[in-house]
């Protein structure tokens, strides 16, 4: 370790003594940066390798946000057959014992998944005189230089003065005792389950534990969410953990806050059994299942960094620049594998920052640019620019306004009026940031990231006019009753 980086070497293996194939640039990862960056290329007349160890598509698509957000459609369609007596009568009969078929809703999530892998493979085929796919695990053995382990049993060098690493994260697993011996679930693992939990322990209260959270609590499944920290999402507002957690917890989803897990085992009648320290003391969680989702880790351990003398930070991830380069010549880092937030919008915005300045000649910032994002939960949870948490941590003057969902009239009408809207606004009337928790939010988030985009003042937002009833509306009276915090 040399000034708080890293450099990581592969597991050992025989060099081959073929020549290697050159390529003009050559991308490791199938993810949301790697495949469109490939069809830029080749559409460039660039030669291209494209190498996959694992499934075309990388996580977004096979494990990420495609079968996550397909799976929670079904819970969400289940929870409106089972509410539809609020709005409509006489009830629906037997609507609110509804449960989930579990092996038919993964049915459906697989078909569409192995759909939009057909695409991919499709797609490429479409440049193969220019794309080379290959599939199986590369690992550098010098700094322009590859060596390629494919899964049909034969081994292949590749070289290219471009190479992009877009190999993405996994699972991280917490230490735990006793956690390796108990058959725990990550997310992956969970989305191919076929027969419903019981009773779903969740050990961590981000983003991903929490849409899980609703979505197996509306399958059927008991569930309790596990967080060591006082709050959940650690990122977020006070208020807006609190409201999340306040209407999650009307759907029966048990919190358990201020959490630190020690020890894991099965119990006699093979139920898991979970020890945890909190500040009132030890406490003993019993569940049927228990999910991992701690958080990620990045996949550079076995690229054999080392050789090719790439700087990696003291948990893995892959050092760069303003315009994600590595500190070798030639070499970038695309996607989760870097720091910075983990997001497939952010890893496409990745392609298009490489893409603009190796073929356009365009350079822009990846560090420079909006942080839109979105968790899905009902209701879902929407960010753009500062929270006011990161405002005053920034000392910045600001205004502040909330407002709750139900006095929206689109609310009234539907009866969805959980959650509520807080804007931010600097000196200069334009806006500094929205924290949006009710429906529909994430695409009132993308109007008012258009207004911040456009540098618009908030009384334009005020006075446009917006079709009635639609929740865009909102805007109108959200700044309304802004307060001043700081000078």
């Amino acid at each position: 370790m040399h000034n708080g980086t890293r450099y990581l070497a592969p597991p050992y293996f025989l060099f081959s003594s073929m020549p290697a194939t050159a390529f003009d640039a050559i991308i490791i990862g199938s993810g949301q940066a790697g495949n469109p960056l490939a069809t830029a290329l080749a559409g460039a007349g660039r030669h291209v390798a494209l190498i996959e160890e694992n499934k075309l598509g990388g996580s977004c698509i096979n494990y990420g946000c495609s079968p996550t957000k397909t799976l929670l459609a079904t819970a969400e369609r289940l929870h409106l057959l089972r509410t539809a007596a609020a709005v409509a009568a006489p009830e629906v009969a037997g609507a609110a014992a509804l449960k989930v078929d579990l092996a038919a809703a993964v049915a459906r999530k697989d078909a569409l998944i192995a759909k939009t892998r057909k695409g991919i493979r499709a797609n490429f085929a479409q440049h193969a005189e220019h794309v080379t796919l290959l599939e199986g695990h590369a690992a550098f053995t010098a700094p322009h230089s590859l060596h390629v382990t494919l899964a049909s049993g034969g081994i292949q060098d590749v070289t290219a003065p471009l190479i992009f690493i877009n190999t993405g994260t996994r699972a991280a697993v917490p230490d735990v005792a006793g956690l390796a011996e108990v058959d725990y679930l990550t997310t992956t693992q969970l989305l191919d389950l076929k027969e419903l939990p019981e009773h779903l322990l969740i050990l961590g209260g981000g983003y991903i534990g929490l849409e899980f959270s609703q979505m197996f609590r509306r399958f059927g499944s008991r569930v309790t969410v596990i967080e060591s920290g006082p709050q959940l999402l650690e990122r977020e507002d006070d208020d807006v953990c609190q409201g999340l957690q306040a209407a999650l917890s009307q759907e029966g989803i048990e919190f358990v806050l201020g959490a630190r897990a020690h020890s894991v085992s099965r119990t006699p009648s093979g139920n898991i059994s979970l020890m945890v320290h909190t500040a009132e003391g030890e406490r003993r969680l019993r569940g049927s299942h228990l999910l991992v989702a701690t958080g990620r880790r990045p996949n550079s351990d076995k690229l054999g960094l080392g050789f090719a003398g790439i700087k990696t930070n003291d948990k893995g991830y892959i050092l760069v620049n303003d315009n994600l380069q590595t500190n070798v010549r030639g070499v970038y880092a695309l996607g989760d594998i870097h720091p910075g937030p983990q997001f497939t919008h952010i890893s496409y915005d990745d392609y298009r920052v490489v893409r603009d300045a190796l073929l356009h000649g365009r350079k822009r910032s990846a560090r420079q640019r909006p942080l839109p994002y979105c968790v899905f939960t009902d209701p879902p949870l929407a960010r753009i620019g500062l929270s006011e948490g990161q405002a005053q941590e920034q000392k910045l003057p600001y205004r502040v306004a909330t407002m709750p969902v139900s006095v929206i009239g689109r609310a009234q009408h539907t009866g969805e009026s959980r959650g509520f809207w807080k804007v931010l606004v600097g000196n200069d009337d334009r806006l500094l940031g929205a924290t949006l928790l009710g429906p529909e939010a994430g695409e009132i988030m993308a109007v008012i990231e258009v207004a911040m985009a456009g540098r618009l003042k908030y009384q334009q937002l005020q006075d446009m006019i917006f079709a009635h009833p639609t929740w865009a509306e909102g805007l109108n009276n959200v700044f309304r009753d802004l307060r001043r915090v700081g000078k």
